[in-house]
């Protein structure tokens, strides 16, 4: 197949999984999603798992199960029998019974001890990186106060210290989320960095100084300065496709030089409150 024809076929399939995690919630046939990737309905699973290494059903299945674990864990509050019926069962029992055979474990006890490095064995497809033509704009970013929980170890794991900060915010409330900022440094690319080496810090805007707390959340700044900002659209586990072609194709073009400060990201909405498919993220890139 010559590139061309490679990138359009590409294109069809990023049409499809466009369509899926933005449609979650709503009744997804083979026959709509065929009709959306203009494939062959006859084909279509065939052609759906060899390009991603899962039948499309078990792939939706896997989508709506990433929801309803963000919920179960970063949601105490709601009931089990709200998520099931979000994530398309009919009752908490089938629920239950679906999300053991996918984890080993009962959503309940997920949510009181869950192993997320185990979990993100279950999330990994075969989907090619999509070539992103992105916009990038030079902004001021203005020192900004943070309250921070570091994160050392697998990146898999990142999700126990957003719990931690969860609860730090919750406890204290210093930094609520629904009227100051979230962000998250990444120190480390976990594509390029050992797992045990790997370091990232979930940070909420304060206004003053963080009290010494059990949850290990310390006081922290972004300084400010230039910086070249992407708005990245769609689940985090695909913000990778807007830092490459950042550092890539942009940076070494622009003639800009970088500050020393890591790549940083503000989540403008956040799980499990918004679905993946609407989640908007702005990535920061300090320049000097």
């Amino acid at each position: 197949m010559d590139d061309h024809r490679a990138q359009a076929y590409a294109a069809r399939f990023d049409k499809v999984l466009d369509y899926i995690e933005a449609n979650l919630g709503e009744t997804l046939t083979v026959e709509r999603l065929s009709q959306v990737a203009n494939f062959s309905r006859f084909h279509f699973h065939r052609q759906f798992a060899d390009y991603i290494g899962v039948g499309v059903a078990r792939y939706i299945v896997l989508l709506r199960f990433r929801r309803a674990s963000h919920q179960l864990v970063f949601n105490r509050g709601a009931r089990v029998i709200d998520i099931a019926l979000e994530a398309g069962f009919e009752n908490p029992e089938s629920f239950s019974r679906a999300f053991r055979h996918t984890f080993g474990r009962s959503p309940s006890d997920f949510r009181r001890n869950p192993d997320w490095e185990d979990w993100h064995t279950r999330y990994r497809f075969r989907i090619p990186e999509r070539k992103q033509n992105v916009q990038v704009e030079i902004v001021d970013f203005e020192t900004t106060l943070i309250a921070v929980r570091a994160h050392r170890g697998p990146v898999e794991k990142v999700n126990d210290s957003v719990a931690q900060f969860i609860e730090w915010r919750k406890a204290s409330g210093l930094s609520p989320k629904n009227s100051v900022r979230t962000f998250g440094i990444a120190h480390d690319n976990p594509d390029t960095t050992e797992p045990a080496q790997f370091r990232f810090d979930v940070c909420g805007e304060v206004a003053a100084a963080v009290p010494p707390n059990p949850q290990g959340v310390r006081t922290g700044t972004i300084p400010g300065g230039r910086c070249a900002r992407v708005r990245h659209l769609g689940s985090h586990q695909r913000i990778a496709e807007c830092i490459y072609p950042l550092y890539r194709d942009w940076l070494p073009e622009s003639g800009e030089e970088l500050r020393d400060f890591p790549l940083y990201f503000h989540y403008v909405n956040l799980l499990p409150d918004t679905p993946e498919g609407d989640l908007v993220t702005d990535i920061y890139l300090p320049l000097k």
